[in-house]
């Protein structure tokens, strides 16, 4: 403990944590997270994409649009005051509110234009989101225009409005501050070496401080346009060891811990509380179609009552996970949030017995060798088991079973999947299309990787929705196509993923919402 005391001091917070107390608090204006961070490999937001990251993000910079912490299932105004959308020219026409960047700059078309500009250049892992709506070096000037306190965006392609909306509301397009950036360009890297120790944004928080597996150190933007956060820093400390959280948040070293294991959280108790919040990343079970015996219908459906979700639900994944059989989380307009399935085991016997299922079946199931995926697999491979449907659990890590799946070199797999963006289609084109299912043709979605011709019924409806813009019959479309996808789908989805947060008791205002770009702590009070 004194080990970490020490390391705060060093961070030049301030924080006097009182030696030798058993319960020491933190400043009232100061939040102090235990975290595991060693994920994070970039901050400039054109190249991060990992967890904390996004995190981290939301909170230094703002975008035209934004899902805010009020709500974040409402798309509002960031930047933007108000916009006009063009259906029929594909483009929408923003005016930007008269506010400033933490540096004091104004925040001006140009800035829009130069950070879009900045995104699709820099081509790293994030700029396929903006990418998509067919920007390209050679044109985004003319995709992205500004006239006075105006910054048009046009696209290309049968995309909504709305769908583009939520794109522009991604990680990539967060807006930056042109002349603090460019004071900083090195070898025509565009600011990025630099923004990625530092920030250039409006958001409610400023980069003051950054470690790699170290810290992370935010501090309040006092003239942010939404009003100032109370907490003047968030300390965001890299502990790895979950037991290492546990002890600081119980002897009031920090105020928050992000990353308990269920079995600590069911130890804890006042001055501590837990908040669930769900998460985006829905948990499946697949079936490769290029194996014989699981391309029957019947198969896909007896597997469906199968599954143990509330067994599973109400003992190991307690907390962890929410029994959830659509492939749009809920918790975002257009999800569907029925689960008619549950575990039974007549049932399923007798939907193999009617198609003339021939039992026994042996089935190679591949899964990430670490809790709780092998835990799921001992469960499936027990239920599974009780209808003729053998289970030879294929432990691997991580890496290992996602280039196998890639490579639709699996039988069964057991893996999990979360949208890129908080649009409905970004996951309605990994479950619910495929248009062309050749070996040569690869695609990042679970349906090409369990080679599953999807019915053309289904990619017509896909691309409908994607290209409808009335925002409520689009949403009523993703609800219609996720009925079809779970009543009859080689992919069963069983499980949205739930994060549980402990955090002092006098914590108040902490939103986590579905993804980690959902994370804000500009409304955080400590009472």
């Amino acid at each position: 403990m004194k080990h970490f005391r020490a390391a705060l001091l060093a961070t030049a917070l301030t924080l006097p944590l009182a030696a030798g107390a058993a319960y020491a608090a933190t400043p009232a204006d100061a939040l102090v997270i235990a975290q595991n961070i060693d994920d994070i490999v970039a901050l400039d937001p054109a190249q991060a994409y990992e967890f904390t990251a996004g995190e981290i993000n939301t909170n230094l910079y703002d975008r035209l649009v934004q899902y805010e912490a009020e709500d974040t299932t409402q798309l509002v105004g960031g930047l933007a005051e108000d916009w006009t959308i063009d259906e029929e020219a594909k483009s929408i026409t923003f005016t930007l509110r008269d506010t400033n960047f933490a540096s004091g700059n104004p925040v001006r078309p140009e800035d829009v234009l130069f950070s879009f500009k900045r995104v699709v250049d820099l081509n790293l892992t994030p700029a396929f989101i903006l990418t998509q709506l067919g920007w390209t070096p050679e044109n985004i000037e003319e995709m992205v225009t500004v006239d006075g306190d105006t910054v048009t965006v046009r696209w290309e392609g049968d995309f909504a409005s709305g769908f583009v909306l939520n794109v522009l509301a991604a990680r990539p397009a967060s807006i930056v501050d042109e002349a603090l950036v460019m004071e900083h360009e090195v070898d025509g890297d565009l600011g990025n070496t630099w923004l990625n120790t530092n920030s250039a944004g409006s958001g409610p928080f400023v980069l003051t401080d950054y470690r790699p597996a170290e810290f992370v150190r935010m501090s309040a933007n006092e003239n942010y346009f939404r009003g100032a956060p109370a907490m003047k820093q968030v300390l965001i400390r890299h502990v790895a060891e979950a037991a290492t959280q546990q002890l600081l948040l119980t002897s009031g070293d920090v105020d928050m811990a992000k990353n308990l294991t269920p079995d600590q959280i069911g130890g804890l108790a006042a001055p501590i509380k837990v908040e669930a919040y769900p998460q985006a990343a829905v948990h499946f079970l697949s079936f490769n179609q290029k194996t014989d015996e699981l391309t029957p219908p019947a198969v896909w459906e007896a597997a469906r009552y199968l599954v143990d979700y509330d067994g599973m639900t109400q003992s190991f994944l307690a907390g962890q996970m929410e029994k959830h059989q659509a492939f749009w989380p809920k918790g975002f307009p257009g999800s569907y949030d029925e689960t008619p399935y549950s575990y039974d085991l007549e049932k399923a016997k007798q939907i193999l017995e009617e198609a003339g299922i021939t039992t026994p079946i042996e089935v190679t199931l591949d899964v990430i060798n670490s809790t709780p995926f092998t835990d799921i697999a001992q469960s499936l491979q027990a239920s599974f088991a009780e209808a003729g449907i053998n289970f030879e659990i294929v432990p691997g890590t991580g890496a290992q079973v996602i280039t196998k799946y890639r490579e639709r070199a699996h039988e069964a797999m057991l893996l999990y999947w979360g949208p890129d963006f908080m649009d409905p289609h970004s996951n309605a084109k990994a479950f619910a299309y495929n248009s062309d299912n050749s070996d040569d043709n690869y695609q990042a979605t679970t349906t090409w990787r369990n080679s599953w011709e999807v019915p053309a019924e289904l990619n017509e409806m896909t691309m409908a929705a994607l290209a409808e813009p009335d925002a409520e019959k689009r949403n009523e479309m993703y609800v219609e196509l996720q009925q079809k996808v779970q009543e009859s789908s080689p992919i069963v989805i069983m499980f949205q993923a739930e994060s549980q947060v402990a955090m002092a008791e006098n914590v108040e205002g902490y939103v986590n919402g579905a993804t980690s770009d959902f994370v804000y702590y500009r409304l955080v009070t400590k009472d």
